[in-house]
């Protein structure tokens, strides 16, 4: 043991340019444009905003509501307990004084009852026409005739 192993300059420290087998580091497995890198919410809230945006071609005054996307629902009272009845997908805040309406989708409930991306896209929007309609007080076929069809 002539010859004794000098450790690495610790003194210096450095990006690392290449991993331990020496093939370089790993990069990004998809850069940001394509649609891979989405996260499942900012998918699920562009489908919300395609179906905003078709129903204010019919409904300008849609301008003036906030359509917003939680995971779940909560209670309405830190108290109240869960009971039996079925999880809502969407809700509804209505305007007073200064404050703009609100429409709000539940994303988690919507995905668990949906399988695939057609259907999803489907329900997010039946459920944005339904709680537009309670907000404006119309009937859900007043605000997009196609509601309820296949």
């Amino acid at each position: 043991m002539d010859n004794p192993v000098t450790p690495r300059d610790a003194g210096r420290p450095g990006p690392r340019r290449r991993d331990r087998h020496g093939r370089g580091m790993r990069g990004p497995v998809a850069p940001p444009q394509v649609p891979l890198a989405a996260s499942r919410g900012e998918v699920f809230a562009d489908l919300v905003q395609d179906s905003v945006e078709r129903l204010e071609r019919r409904w300008p005054q849609l301008a003036d509501i906030d359509f917003l996307v939680l995971d779940v629902p909560r209670p309405a009272a830190p108290a109240e307990a869960w009971n039996d009845e079925t999880v809502p997908l969407g809700g509804t805040v209505p305007s007073r004084e200064g404050r703009r309406g609100r429409v709000v989708v539940y994303r988690r409930p919507v995905e668990i009852r949906t399988k695939g991306r057609d259907e999803r896209a489907a329900l997010v929007h039946e459920v944005v026409v339904e709680q537009v309609a309670e907000l404006l007080g119309l009937t859900p076929e007043t605000v997009d005739p196609r509601y309820g069809e296949d």
